[in-house]
């Protein structure tokens, strides 16, 4: 996949992983649409990057994710690439049922947003040229942190989805990526959770250009190791990582 030349819509691209892939689809020529829900963050993106197209939208809604397809394709009738990167990574505890409310948002921006809206972009992503769907996982796909028990089953599934997505839609043009981010140093979670994780220069660094070179799952650091690791190693990985959560 090519990062010049595209139109490219980026769900949670404010800040993060999000804003970086902007960053780096702009400077290879693409137009950039990015959408999400915090109208600052959004503004400050575009204060930096005049040419980036924005817009205010929560994918947790139903409506709105339909609203955003009518937008992107309606103004961006060449959109030829669309990025699930939205996501919100909450720590709690499976006994509380008071958490249901917010553990069920978590259930719909990790996964039935991702899902709905390539089922909605996919007929037109047909029709255009080089057309890509690009879903952001995570390498708690494969080695769930207990402490964010509902993101990392959520990332399992898209992961999964993804793979099926992808052989069903081998035969088509559209090509399905996957990126399997490790801990990555932004707010996902919340500023300052992530600030053990890597730089995101280098995460972007390190996968972009795989991409590019035609790779359709590219992780890395512990992405890397989780998603290539056997059954006995990947027990050992939750054993050692979940150790002080019991």
């Amino acid at each position: 996949m090519e990062l010049g030349g595209n139109t490219v819509l980026i769900t949670g691209g404010a800040s993060g992983i999000g804003l970086g892939l902007a960053e780096r689809f702009l400077g290879a020529g693409s137009q950039v649409l990015l959408c999400g829900r915090r109208e600052e963050k959004l503004r400050n993106a575009k204060e930096k990057h005049p040419d980036l197209a924005i817009r205010i939208c929560d994918v947790a809604d139903e409506a709105g994710r339909r609203a955003l397809f009518d937008w992107a394709v309606g103004e961006f009738p060449r959109l030829n690439v669309l990025v699930n990167n939205a996501g919100i990574q909450l720590y709690g505890s499976l006994a509380g049922a008071a958490d249901w409310d917010r553990f069920r948002e978590e259930i719909t921006i990790n996964l039935e947003a991702p899902v709905h809206l390539s089922m909605l972009f996919v007929p037109h992503l047909l029709k255009q040229p080089r057309p890509a769907i690009v879903n952001v996982t995570s390498g708690l796909s494969f080695v769930p942190l207990s402490r964010a028990p509902i993101y990392s089953a959520t990332k399992a599934a898209l992961h999964s989805f993804t793979r099926s997505l992808r052989h069903q839609l081998a035969s088509t043009p559209i090509e399905v990526v996957e990126i399997i981010p490790p801990a990555v140093n932004t707010d996902l979670g919340g500023v300052g959770l992530h600030t053990f994780g890597v730089a995101l220069e280098e995460f972007l660094d390190a996968v972009l250009p795989r991409i590019e070179s035609g790779e359709q799952e590219v992780a890395y650091g512990f992405s890397q190791q989780s998603s290539h690791a056997s059954r006995p190693e990947i027990e050992e990985l939750f054993q050692r990582m979940n150790a002080s959560a019991r």
